[in-house]
């Protein structure tokens, strides 16, 4: 069970490239916060994660609000927003500029991208920025989101980027032309380089590292992980589990809530839910199936576990999903 990829399937990941930008020195594109601009860029999304690709050139990349070191970034790398901060790409660090607003939204009678040209001195190198947003859930369980720094920025492996830089360069130039499946084909490439993004920060991550994407790359806390993913609807207990790991039941409580933050039983509780919520998006799926497929024998129990994690009973939470999305939010 590959538990990263489980957990973005989970949380309906769903990717966008929205700018093709070129960029000439001086230059300033500052982005908002994606809570801003959510109902704009995709209506139905609970969140957005901001992410700029640079495929030529450099720039400097920061927050806006709690401004860190600026960072240059060169062609090849990604950086991510996984809060979905205001952001700035600049020519140079410190630039700030205001967010163009109007630009920001879903275009019905057009292919993304939109191609933006960032007029500055002629003789000037130039940069080239693809820009976009992931859409994913929050509700009721998002173990990813709380382990990821605010800003997450690296290169894309040098063996993954010569086809996807030249796949992401045939996307963008055919969008122009609207033809067919080019939009679909950024959306999965942007998941694709996002996931990239995601294993060079766990495999950076310094050894002292205790949080849930630090757990994935643990051997005993990785492996607990990967059964609870695999096969959340056993009846695990912890006994159980801490044979499937050779550990001690003690061991295994301390080590795995020192890295994910909860107990293994919490956690997987915590999965649960995050499944069954999944599937009750499905209105032909009802509250008993949904308990029993993640592992109740009682619908009685998933109601009270799923009331106890989510604070409400999952007939009400499914009722209330379904008229944020209709609603647009």
């Amino acid at each position: 069970m590959d538990v990263l990829s489980d957990v973005l399937l989970a949380l309906r990941l769903q990717g966008a490239v929205y700018y093709d930008i070129t960029a000439r020195a001086p230059f300033v594109a500052q982005s908002p916060p994606t809570q801003v601009i959510a109902a704009k860029v995709a209506a139905d999304a609970e969140h957005l994660i901001g992410f700029h690709v640079i495929t030529s050139g450099s720039c400097w990349v920061e927050a806006v609000d709690e401004p860190e070191t600026p960072v240059l970034l060169q062609a090849g790398q990604i950086v991510i927003f996984p809060s979905g901060e205001a952001n700035v790409l600049a020519s140079e660090p410190g630039m700030r500029g205001t967010p163009d607003l109007p630009r920001y939204y879903r275009p019905l009678s057009q292919a993304l991208p939109f191609v933006i040209d960032i007029n500055g001195d002629s003789s000037a190198s130039e940069c080239r920025i693809v820009c976009g947003y992931f859409a994913c859930d929050t509700r009721p369980f998002n173990p990813l989101l709380e382990s990821l720094p605010r800003m997450l920025h690296g290169p894309v492996s040098a063996a993954s980027w010569g086809w996807m830089s030249r796949l992401l360069d045939t996307a963008v130039q055919a969008s122009g032309d609207r033809e067919a499946g080019q939009e679909a084909m950024l959306s999965k490439l942007s998941e694709l380089m996002l996931l990239e993004a995601l294993r060079a920060h766990i495999d950076g991550l310094p050894p002292g590292t205790r949080n849930w994407v630090a757990g994935l790359r643990d051997p005993q806390i990785g492996a607990i992980l990967r059964l609870i993913h695999g096969r959340f609807a056993e009846p695990w207990t912890l006994d159980l589990l801490a044979r499937e790991s050779s550990m001690s039941r003690s061991s295994l409580a301390d080590r795995f809530t020192g890295y994910v933050g909860v107990p293994p039983m919490t956690y997987l509780a915590q999965w649960r839910v995050q499944v069954a919520a999944g599937l009750l998006q499905n209105r032909s799926v009802s509250v008993a199936q949904a308990a029993n497929t993640v592992g109740y024998r009682s619908e009685s129990a998933f109601n009270r576990a799923f009331k106890r994690l989510v604070g409400e009973a999952p007939g009400t939470w499914r009722r209330r999903a379904g008229d944020d999305i209709g609603d647009g939010r």
